[in-house]
C-alpha cells in the first residue's frame, strides 16, 4: 500500500498524529514537532487502519500509566544511523534517561553524541520510540521537537508511574496546555 493513512488523537500532551502505511505504524507527531509533516492532501483518513486503532489504544493505556511498551510494527524511514539510534531508544527503560553521549558510547562512536542528537532530532514516531528519555551530558533537558515541557511532563509522568500514582491523577495534577 502506497497511502499514509492517519488520525488524530487526542493526548494529556496536546494532539498526536498517528501515521500508518497499513501495515505499520510510520509516524507519530505532537502538534507542535519541529519535524513533523502537517496533514497532506494525498493522506487518507484511517480511523479504520488495524494499526492506529491498536496505537491509539496503546497510547491510551501508556497514559492511563498501564502501558511501559508499546507492542507495535514499526517502519520508519531514515540513515542506517538514524535508524540504528531510533532502535537504542527503544532500549531505555521506562522511566529513565541515557544521556546523547552515552548513546554514542552504546553505538561504538563515543565522539558522535552531536550525530546522535541529530538522529534522535529527526525520530518519526515520538513516545512510542521514546527520544524523550534522552537528556544532556549534564542532566538537562534539551533536544526535544516537541518542546521541552512536554519532554519534562513525559520524564515526570513516567517516573511517577513507577513509584504507583495512577496516570489520571497525574495528568489531572499536571496539566500541560498544548
Amino acid at each position: 500500500m502506497n497511502k499514509t493513512l492517519y488520525q488524530i488523537i487526542d493526548s494529556p500532551i496536546g494532539p498526536l498524529t498517528v501515521l500508518s502505511d497499513g501495515s505499520s505504524l510510520i509516524g507519530l507527531y505532537m502538534n507542535v514537532y519541529r519535524h513533523g509533516p502537517s496533514v497532506k492532501d494525498d493522506w487518507v483518513a484511517g480511523s479504520e487502519d488495524p494499526v492506529i486503532q491498536v496505537a491509539g489504544n496503546q497510547l491510551g493505556e501508556f497514559f492511563a500509566g498501564t502501558r511501559m511498551e508499546f507492542d507495535l510494527p514499526l517502519n520508519a524511514k531514515g540513515t542506517e544511523f538514524q535508524r540504528q539510534c531510533w532502535n537504542l531508544l527503544s532500549a531505555i527503560p521506562y522511566g529513565e534517561t541515557w544521556s546523547y553521549g552515552e548513546m554514542a558510547k552504546r553505538l561504538g562512536s563515543p565522539e558522535a553524541s552531536r550525530a546522535v542528537g541529530a538522529a534522535n532530532g529527526q525520530n518519526p514516531i515520538s513516545i512510542v520510540v521514546p527520544c524523550h528519555r534522552v537528556i544532556g551530558s549534564n542532566g538537562k533537558l534539551v533536544g526535544f521537537g516537541g518542546g521541552i515541557p512536554r519532554k519534562a511532563a513525559l520524564l515526570a509522568f513516567e517516573r511517577a508511574m513507577k513509584f504507583g500514582e495512577s496516570g489520571s491523577d497525574f495528568w489531572a495534577e499536571n496539566p500541560l496546555m498544548p
